[in-house]
C-alpha cells in the first residue's frame, strides 16, 4: 500500500496489491482521471493516458487549442460550463447569480490512516498502517472557495474511500447547490449496471441492464435511503459473473436523500457520481464556514461479483460497524409484534417470554405499544413513558422480570416521529416538519419531528436515556415508519431551507452517537418499516438492521440474496415467523423458515406456545444448532451459488475463517417430478481439507466439492416415495466439518 507523487509531472498513484488509482493535474489546472483498476507498475509518467483530439461542435478551454476541451477529458471532480457540458459534481451559486466555478490545483497532503468525518458515519482504521489518505487541495480563486478531495486506499482489498470538503475563505457568501461525494470518469461504457430496487416487503431485488448513452440513475427524495432504491450500484463487464470478471461497486455511506448517476456521453465515456441528491439541496456558506459531504466507497474486483461483495462485507463488518457488538455473535431473540401486535398485557408478555426461555431464546423484545396512550397507531408516539395500565411497574419492572427468567430484555422505539394525539405534540406543535400555510400530509397517522433542531433531538434523547438508565434494556429496535413530506423547518431562515433534509439526517446521527456512546453495550438494530433505511450510514451506529417487514422464508431468499451484494450477513435481521405468513399468507415449512433465517442474526417473530409440541421441539433444536454455528453464520465468508432471480433453486454458503466448517443452504421454491440429478459447486473450501457431510455421512475433499460439485440428495430426482416434507418450499442445510 502506497501513495506515490511524481512531483514534476504532478501525477498521483495510489496502489496496493489489488488496485491502482491514478490521477494528474491537467494543463488547465483541474484534476484529471487517468486509471482505476487492477494494480499496474508505477512509472514516472502516465500522461500518455490523457488523450486529446479536436471534435467539432465542442469548445476549447485555451484559445487556439481546439483539441483541448474539458468535455472530452476524464476528470476527478468536474464543473459545468467551462467547456464541459456534462453533469457536474459541484455547482456554486454566487452573489452575482453565476453558477460557473473553476477549481484549480493548489497542493496535496498525505497522511497515515484515515481522518474521521465530523458528524458523519464513515469507514475508519484502528491502526495507521491499515490505510493511507491523500488530500488534494483545489481552489476557486475568484470566490475564494477551497475544495479538498479526500482519497483513502486501504492496505487490503480493492477499496478507495472518497469524500469532499468545501471551506469558504472569501468575504462573500455562496450557496452550494450540488456537492457530490465523488465523481469518476471511466474510459469506456462496456458495462452492465446493477441496482438493488423494490418496495416495501420486496426490498433490494437485483435489477440489471446494459449501460447506454444518456443518464441512468437511482436515488431517493423521501428523506431516507428508502425501500425503493438502495445507495449501491455495480458496474460489471458483460462477461463477469459471481466468480470471475471485472466489477466495480459504488456505495454511499448515507441515510437520507441521495443520487447515484451514470452519464454515458456519445463517445462512450462513463461519468459516475455519488452523493447528496441535488434536488431539494442547497447549503449556505458564510465566510469561514465549511461543508463536508458523506463518504463514498468504490470497490474494484477482478474476481466477479462475489469478490466485490466479500470485500464490502469485510470492510463494512470490521471497519464501518463499531463498538461492543461489532465482533460478537448476536443473541437469539423473540419479538412479540406478530404474536400480539397492540393487544398485550404484562402477564401475556411474560407468558410468551417464559415459553421463549424454555425453548432457548436469549433476548425477549417488546415491540410497539408499550408507551403513552398507545393502543393503536393513531396516538402516543413521542411520549416515551411506559403505559402503566399495560405495564404496572413500567419498563423497569418488566425488564427485571424478563431478566429474572434468564433472558435479556429489548425495547422498540420510533424516536423520529410523533402523533398529533400525544402530550409531546400538544406541548410543542411547532416541533414537526411542515411547510407554513400548506396542506399537512400524514404517514401511518404520524408526523415527522424536526430533527434538524438540536432542542428536539435533546428532548428525545432525555426520554430515551432515562429509560435506559433506569431499566435493564440490552437491545433497542429503532424504527422509522414514514417518509418526509412538506420538508420545512421553522428554525431556519428561507435561504437555509435547502439544508433541512441533510440537517435532519445529521440530527438522527447525533442522537445515535449520543446513545451508543452512553450505553455502549446496548445492541441497536435499525429499522424503517423493515428495510426502508438499510444503508451503510446506519451500520456505523447499529451493526444490524431489520432486513424487511416481509418475514416469509421464500420471499426472504430474494431479499437477503440481493442485500448480500453489499452488506454482510451479520447486518441482516432475520426471523422465523408464523404461518400463514402475515405478509404473503404462505404456509412455508418450519425447517425452511429457519434454514433461511440462519443466514442472518436469527430470531423468532411469533408466540412459541401456539406451536404444536412437535414444532416446539423442532424450535429447540434450531436454537441449539444456531448457538453452535452462529459464529460461522455471522462472521464467516459468504458465497452466493444459485440466484433466486434466475432459478427455481437458490443456494448460498458460508465458510469459517479457518475453512474447517462450511454451511450450505439449498432452497427449492416449487416442487417438480422426476427431476434431473443435480450437483452444486461449492466455493471457499480448503482444497486439501477432508470434510464430513452431515447429510450423507460421507467424507469429501474440498477440491471435489468445489470442482466436481456436491451431490444434492434430491428425492424428486426419480420416482419419489410419499413424504410430507417433500412439497413446495423445501430446503436442506448441509454442514461440512473438517475431519
Amino acid at each position: 500500500m502506497n501513495i506515490v507523487v511524481h512531483e514534476d509531472k504532478k501525477i498521483f498513484h495510489l496502489y496496493n496489491e489489488k488496485i491502482s488509482y491514478i490521477m494528474a493535474v491537467l494543463p488547465s489546472g483541474q484534476m484529471g482521471q487517468l486509471y482505476f483498476g487492477k494494480r499496474i507498475h508505477d512509472r514516472e509518467d502516465f500522461r500518455y493516458m490523457l488523450q486529446f483530439a479536436y471534435r467539432p461542435a465542442g469548445s476549447s478551454y485555451f484559445k487556439g487549442q481546439l483539441e483541448y476541451s474539458l468535455e472530452h477529458i476524464r476528470q476527478e471532480y468536474p464543473c459545468y460550463g467551462m467547456t464541459d457540458y456534462r453533469q457536474p459534481a459541484v455547482e456554486v451559486l454566487q452573489q452575482n447569480g453565476s453558477r460557473i466555478s473553476d477549481f484549480q490545483y493548489q497542493g496535496y497532503e498525505i497522511m497515515d490512516g484515515k481522518p474521521a468525518l465530523d458528524g458523519l458515519p464513515a469507514t475508519y482504521t484502528e491502526e495507521k498502517e491499515e490505510a493511507k489518505t491523500i488530500k488534494i487541495i483545489l481552489k476557486d480563486d475568484l470566490i475564494k472557495l477551497k475544495l479538498e478531495l479526500f482519497y483513502t486506499i486501504f492496505r487490503e482489498g480493492g477499496i478507495i474511500a472518497r469524500s469532499t470538503k468545501f471551506t469558504l475563505e472569501g468575504t462573500e457568501t455562496v450557496q452550494l447547490e450540488t456537492a457530490m461525494s465523488m465523481s469518476i470518469d471511466l474510459p469506456d461504457a462496456d458495462y452492465e449496471w446493477i441496482q438493488l430496487s423494490g418496495a416495501w416487503s420486496r426490498e433490494r431485488y437485483i435489477k440489471t441492464r446494459k449501460l447506454c448513452q444518456g443518464i441512468q440513475s437511482v436515488g431517493s427524495l423521501r428523506g431516507q435511503s428508502s425501500h425503493h432504491h438502495n445507495p449501491f450500484v455495480v458496474l460489471k463487464r458483460p462477461t463477469a459473473d459471481e466468480r470471475q470478471g471485472e466489477v466495480i461497486g459504488f456505495s454511499l455511506i448515507y441515510s437520507g436523500n441521495y443520487l447515484i448517476q451514470a452519464e454515458v456521453d456519445t463517445y462512450d465515456t462513463v461519468r459516475i457520481m455519488l452523493g447528496l441528491h441535488k434536488e431539494e439541496f442547497s447549503w449556505h456558506l458564510d465566510p469561514g464556514e465549511s461543508f463536508q459531504t458523506p463518504e463514498a466507497v468504490m470497490v474494484y474486483s477482478d474476481e466477479g461479483l462475489g469478490g466485490m461483495s466479500r470485500t464490502f462485507h469485510r470492510l463494512y463488518q470490521k471497519r464501518l460497524a463499531r463498538g461492543y457488538w461489532r465482533d460478537r455473535p448476536r443473541p437469539i431473540l423473540l419479538n412479540n409484534w406478530e404474536a400480539t401486535y397492540f393487544n398485550f398485557t404484562e402477564e401475556k408478555l411474560l407468558t410468551i417470554a417464559k415459553k421463549a426461555k424454555e425453548c432457548g431464546v436469549e433476548l425477549f423484545v417488546l415491540d410497539d405499544g408499550w408507551f403513552g396512550a398507545r393502543s393503536d397507531d393513531t396516538a402516543g408516539l413521542g411520549d416515551w413513558v411506559a403505559n402503566r395500565e399495560r405495564l404496572p411497574e413500567g419498563i423497569k419492572g418488566i425488564s427485571e422480570k424478563v431478566e429474572a427468567l434468564g433472558m435479556k430484555f429489548g425495547l422498540w422505539f420510533e424516536p423520529e416521529m410523533v402523533n398529533e394525539d400525544s402530550d409531546l405534540y400538544r406541548a410543542h406543535p411547532d416541533w414537526i416538519l411542515e411547510t407554513p400555510n400548506r396542506h399537512r400530509s400524514h404517514g401511518r397517522n404520524q408526523l415527522v419531528l424536526d430533527f434538524s433542531r438540536e432542542e428536539v433531538v435533546d428532548a428525545i434523547y432525555e426520554m430515551m436515556a432515562k429509560i435506559l438508565s433506569e431499566s435493564k434494556v440490552s437491545y433497542i429496535k429503532w424504527d422509522m415508519n414514514r417518509s418526509i413530506t412538506e420538508c420545512y423547518s421553522n428554525a431556519f431562515p428561507p435561504y437555509r431551507q435547502g439544508e433541512v433534509f441533510h440537517r435532519y439526517i445529521l440530527g438522527v446521527y447525533s442522537l445515535y452517537e449520543r446513545l451508543t456512546q452512553q450505553f455502549p453495550e446496548v445492541l441497536f438494530e435499525s429499522c424503517a418499516s423493515g428495510g426502508g433505511r438499510f444503508d451503510p450510514g446506519m451500520l456505523y451506529y447499529a451493526p444490524q438492521c431489520w432486513t424487511s417487514d416481509d418475514s416469509d422464508g421464500i420471499e426472504r431468499l430474494k431479499i437477503q440474496y440481493g442485500t448480500s451484494m453489499c452488506y454482510p450477513i451479520s447486518s441482516m435481521g432475520s426471523h422465523v415467523s408464523v404461518t400463514p405468513n402475515h405478509q404473503v399468507f404462505r404456509n412455508t415449512p418450519l425447517h425452511t423458515r429457519a434454514n433461511v433465517a440462519y443466514f442472518g442474526t436469527f430470531g423468532y417473530e411469533l408466540d412459541l406456545a401456539q406451536l404444536t409440541p412437535e414444532e416446539q421441539e423442532e424450535v429447540k433444536k434450531q436454537i441449539v444448532f444456531m448457538k453452535k454455528y452462529r459464529q460461522v453464520f455471522q462472521f464467516g465468508t459468504f458465497y452466493r451459488l444459485l440466484s433466486p432471480f434466475e432459478n427455481n433453486v437458490t443456494a448460498w454458503m458460508v465458510v469459517s475463517e479457518n475453512q474447517k466448517t462450511a454451511i450450505v443452504g439449498w432452497y427449492r421454491v416449487l416442487n417438480g417430478v422426476n427431476l434431473p440429478f443435480s450437483r452444486l459447486k461449492l466455493e471457499g473450501l480448503g482444497a486439501d481439507i477432508c470434510y464430513y457431510n452431515n447429510q450423507d455421512n460421507r467424507h469429501y475433499y474440498g477440491d471435489e466439492l468445489m470442482y466436481a460439485g456436491m451431490i444434492i440428495d434430491d428425492p424428486m430426482a426419480g420416482q419419489a416415495e410419499y413424504e410430507k416434507t417433500l412439497g413446495d418450499f423445501n430446503s436442506k442445510l448441509y454442514v461440512l466439518e473438517a475431519e
